[in-house]
């Protein structure tokens, strides 16, 4: 699962997606209503392979994260409107039971609850290319040996 031209920029809602570069910055399309905008190089800009999740013993790739919500949703929406907190925490505890759950908050959870359902509505996940980038690792580590 590729998700690094998928872009989180501070102060905007939603996702956007890197459609090309500028000179001042990078032009992207926004994946809830599909407007182009330029981004400046002075703008808080944070692409989704860069985001990781804290867990007791260090981090956890979002893109590990998506993957296993979609495993577990079987390639569905995951329901956001949870009646509180602690449903959204039991429902982490589920797809990352060993998050630092000090660090990571509810808001933290929705939000990527939210993400997940809107890339999987966009065609932007998919179970297959994570398959298949485990198939080379794993090709990768049977050639090492």
């Amino acid at each position: 699962m590729d998700l690094s031209n998928i872009l989180s920029i501070a102060g905007k809602p939603g996702l956007y997606k890197v459609v090309s570069q500028s000179r001042g910055g990078v032009v992207v399309t926004s994946l809830q209503d599909g407007r182009k905008m330029s981004i400046g190089q002075t703008q808080r800009v944070s692409s989704l392979s860069d985001i990781s999740i804290y867990t007791e013993e260090g981090d956890e790739p979002l893109a590990d994260i998506f993957t296993t919500m979609f495993k577990n949703s079987d390639g569905k929406a995951i329901d956001v409107n949870m009646k509180d907190n602690s449903d959204l925490r039991n429902y982490f505890l589920e797809i990352l039971p060993d998050h630092d759950e000090e660090r990571v908050y509810a808001s933290d959870i929705k939000k990527m609850i939210k993400w997940f359902n809107l890339l999987l509505e966009k065609g932007e996940l998919s179970i297959e290319e994570s398959t298949e980038e485990s198939k080379e690792e794993t090709t990768e580590a049977s050639e090492e040996e």
